[in-house]
């Protein structure tokens, strides 16, 4: 990659995203941004304070607004919310300004990734957390296919190899 491309990962919780994102910037020599802990940073409160207070809608267009600020910069990693997505505008932003990388994984893999972590707010409900983590896979999913100008697979390999992985298919691009 000669000129530095943004890249932005999108995916559902647990699929790695922060984790993959931070190998990605290190290996590339990238900034790095989470847009998860630009708002807690902004707000001085967790996620779940901000849901809480704010209700998902709320919390979401923060989200928005912080993805529309992010993305604008140059040579960066940003590592997306799951449900970032659901706004067309958001979509919008991450595809046209960088190269979305979709980080799938299954429902298996999210549900032992997200079993002990009490800061997922759409997890601390009295439902079943895979009857949960189904249903936004089915909701957003297809969103995810829709901006990706990559899918890699994070389930059988560390976030080392996941990020060399993306950097091979990047060179191809």
């Amino acid at each position: 990659m000669a000129e530095k491309r943004n890249i932005f990962l999108v995916g559902p919780m647990g699929a790695g995203k922060s984790t993959i994102g931070r190998q990605l910037s290190q290996q590339l020599n990238m900034e790095f941004f989470d847009s998860d802990q630009e708002i807690e940073k902004r707000t001085g409160a967790d996620i779940s304070w901000v849901f809480d207070v704010e209700g998902e809608n709320g919390f979401r267009l923060r989200e928005r607004n912080i993805i529309n600020e992010l993305t604008k910069k140059q040579g960066i990693v940003l590592a997306t919310g799951g449900g970032s997505v659901q706004f067309k505008d958001t979509r919008n932003f991450l595809s046209a300004r960088g190269i979305v990388v979709y980080l799938e994984t299954t429902i298996e893999k999210q549900l032992l990734r997200t079993k002990k972590d009490k800061t997922r707010p759409l997890l601390q409900v009295p439902i079943s957390n895979r009857i949960i983590l189904e249903n936004l896979a089915n909701e957003r999913n297809p969103l995810y296919e829709e901006i990706a100008d990559i899918t890699v697979q994070t389930d059988d390999h560390s976030a080392k190899v996941v990020a060399f992985n993306i950097i091979r298919l990047l060179e191809k691009i």
